[in-house]
């Protein structure tokens, strides 16, 4: 049994070619050797042994980092996640369940560095539900080139994965988007970035909610005020002030209820101060 293995790191190793040549040195375990040490681990807490394990297995991560290259993400830094990931399994790993560990490890390895490039591809997450991590990671394999799909190509993706094809669309338009600095690159001349237009003082939350406190007071409050009233006091109210044409008279009013000019302003006092009173709590509240 290999003993006192010392464990490589890419800056010690001084390059990725050469951490990836240190990690080929050490030798792969049989069947017995893998049993024993995970045995070990789990029954008698031997880092030594977990550390055995690990070592036996860092090329198998360095094979499972290359297939992400393609995301443009540092080599070294997939390796580091996916090593994180093979630790990972190393502590579950549970022998007696008759598994090798490499077929265990490679859910936790690619787990770790899925979540990596999901953090960094982008800064803002294309991906964010466990339905849309799998799509965004096929989407990447089955894509011919970086060209935007067009109908039959996404029709028989959403077949082959057996999604909506508006779901294919839209990962499609998330992993072709790019990224923007929101202040521009700077310098002299005025630069037009997002920070110009998206500073908008009408959309600060404060007045977006008393905005919308208003709308509420001016719609659904009001038609609730004027429900609280008989039809000839709503009738007087909404032809005096709620209409788009000429407001009514109070002797147009009183020609048309029979009353006089006088009954028709009492009547109309009398919804107002009742309209009111249902329309207090609103206003205290905007």
């Amino acid at each position: 049994m290999t003993q006192a293995l010392a464990f490589p790191t890419i800056s010690a190793a001084g390059s990725i070619d050469a951490y990836i040549q240190a990690v080929r040195q050490f030798p792969l375990l049989t069947e017995e050797e893998e049993f024993h040490l995970a045995t070990r681990f789990r029954e008698e807490d031997d880092l030594d042994a977990a550390r055995q394990l690990v070592l036996s297995h860092l090329r198998l991560v360095v094979a499972i980092s290359r297939g992400y290259l393609g995301y443009g993400l540092p080599h070294a830094d997939l390796i580091q996640e996916g090593n994180i990931g093979l630790m990972k399994a190393v502590k579950r790993f549970d022998p007696g369940r008759g598994v090798r560990l490499v077929s265990f490890a490679i859910h936790w390895i690619k787990a770790e560095i899925h979540e990596y490039v999901l953090r960094n591809w982008r800064m803002v997450k294309v991906a964010t539900t466990k339905a849309q991590r799998k799509l965004f990671f096929n989407l990447r394999s089955l894509k011919a080139s970086s060209d935007t799909l067009n109908p039959a190509q996404v029709s028989d993706i959403a077949h082959r994965l057996s999604v909506k094809p508006g779901d294919v669309l839209e990962m499609d338009t998330r992993m072709s988007g790019h990224d923007l600095a929101l202040e521009g690159e700077g310098g002299d001349e005025e630069v037009f970035a997002p920070i110009a237009y998206l500073a908008d003082p009408a959309s600060e939350p404060g007045r977006v909610l008393e905005a919308r406190a208003r709308a509420h007071l001016h719609g659904d409050g009001l038609q609730a005020a004027l429900a609280g009233l008989d039809p000839r006091s709503r009738r007087i109210v909404e032809a005096r002030w709620l209409t788009e044409d000429d407001p009514a008279t109070l002797h147009d009013l009183a020609a048309e209820f029979g009353v006089s000019a006088e009954r028709i302003r009492q009547i109309e006092v009398k919804a107002m101060q009742k309209m009111r009173t249902r329309l207090a709590p609103l206003v205290a509240s905007t």
